[in-house]
């Protein structure tokens, strides 16, 4: 029988060497098998490897396309890809007008040598008794407040989801999540041997009760991993009548959940976390990345009363302890106030932004909420997620395939995320620009 490994090596180097283009399709499998002499099983391995890969994305009642750009190692940092394309829709990193200044004055009495010493010594999971209550009031609503006793700390969100999860789901483990989630979790997920599984969510994008017991009939899950404010990609918020449905199924349960907020901090309302409705099963997760910036961050945690120990092992195991500096620094942005300062300044920015979205793409089907910095684009027939990604690289301009946030292979959106915080306004009005004038021409 012929080997379905090297057939699939040629079909990548000819993807490689560009003999296949980005977007092509491949021929049906029972037509790949006669070219190529083999059997149809065969060459149903060969797709799979490629699928498997990365190099081709396989779209139900469609076929097999070559995707617009080949993925990155399985497994890979877990980071986010940087790119070469002039004007970047892909990174998400909001910065403020006058930021470097603003955080500059808390720094420099660390820079003291004998305050320096103290701040460059390893920092444990549960920080110090001072982080634990900055953090505390930070991630504070009007409605929940969490205890200070419960914080930990990672070096970044990321971190913090690898953390938590590697504490709950052992290796062959099912974890639910949204249709369409944070492309990071899937790695995450693959460097832990779990396995994601795709929840039902109703019309207005919101995740649905029953799904979660359905799918635990099917075969126990081991936790869940949910957004529930400002959904990344679709920027979705969940109501709190929907957020109790939720809390009393994972309760009955006993499941449970890893809830991610790191961009709720532009939400202006402050809605309380599905933690204030099941607070002995979620696990909050959140940080500065995004409130301060990328390059000095912390991750934090809230965790169920009984689980300090356990994801404190798992972070310090994982070696994504924060660094004390950071920690140090982060502390002393959020109590004089300059972490609040940051928000505020990046809520305006993100409504400003979402204003040029509306302005360039408002023909268009485009779901984002007037405060978030990313937008989920539905993009016009005939174009596909791959074929627009490839057509605005060759533009200079990065957008994210929707299938980067799809969790089942099968389930191909033709849409892209634009992520509106690293360009710059005048960068980002003529990127939308062009995606517009791409969108109306037709492709695929």
């Amino acid at each position: 029988m012929a080997d379905y490994r090297g057939i699939a090596d040629r079909v990548a180097g000819d993807i490689a060497s560009g003999r296949l283009r980005p977007g092509q399709q491949l021929p049906p499998q029972r037509v790949f098998a006669r070219q190529r002499g083999i059997a149809g099983s065969t060459a149903g391995r060969v797709y799979a490897e490629l699928v498997r890969r990365g190099l081709v994305v396989g779209e139900v009642g469609r076929g097999t396309f070559v995707r617009a750009a080949a993925a990155g190692p399985y497994g890979r940092a877990i980071v986010e890809a940087a790119t070469s394309a002039p004007v970047n829709l892909e990174l998400n990193y909001p910065s403020a007008p006058g930021q470097s200044e603003l955080l500059a004055p808390a720094l420099a009495p660390l820079l003291r040598p004998d305050v320096l010493t103290e701040a460059l010594r390893p920092a444990a999971a549960t920080g110090t008794a001072a982080a634990r209550e900055a953090v505390a009031d930070l991630l504070a609503t009007p409605t929940w407040r969490p205890d200070p006793d419960r914080v930990l700390f990672s070096g970044n969100a990321r971190q913090a989801i690898a953390a938590t999860l590697a504490s709950l789901v052992r290796p062959g483990g099912r974890v639910g999540v949204e249709p369409l989630t944070y492309p990071l979790v899937r790695e995450i997920a693959g460097r832990l041997g779990v396995t994601l599984v795709a929840l039902e969510v109703d019309g207005d994008g919101l995740l649905r009760p029953e799904s979660v017991v359905a799918a635990q009939r099917t075969a126990p899950l081991s936790a869940l991993y949910l957004q529930p404010t400002l959904h990344n990609p679709t920027s979705v918020t969940t109501g709190e009548v929907r957020k109790r449905e939720i809390a009393d199924v994972v309760r009955e349960l006993g499941l449970p959940v890893v809830e991610d907020r790191i961009w709720s901090f532009l939400h202006p309302d402050s809605p309380a976390p599905l933690a204030a409705h099941a607070p002995g099963l979620v696990h909050v997760v959140d940080g500065l990345s995004k409130r301060v910036a990328p390059g000095l961050t912390v991750g934090f945690l809230v965790v169920p009363e009984g689980r300090v120990d356990a994801v404190g092992v798992a972070i310090r195991s994982g070696g994504w302890s924060a660094g004390r500096f950071a920690l140090e620094a982060g502390v002393r942005w959020t109590v004089d106030g300059t972490v609040e300062r940051l928000v505020a300044a990046k809520r305006e920015d993100a409504a400003a932004r979402q204003r040029l979205v509306a302005e360039e793409l408002g023909e268009f089907v485009v779901r984002a909420d007037p405060l978030t910095y990313y937008a989920w684009w539905e993009l016009p027939a005939p174009w596909r997620a791959d074929t627009f990604t490839a057509a605005a690289a060759a533009h200079g301009i990065a957008v994210t395939p929707g299938t980067a946030f799809s969790v089942d292979p099968k389930v191909t959106p033709d849409a892209v995320r634009l992520g509106l915080a690293s360009a710059a306004v005048p960068d980002l009005r003529r990127a939308l620009r062009v995606l517009a004038g791409l969108a109306r021409g037709g492709g695929g």
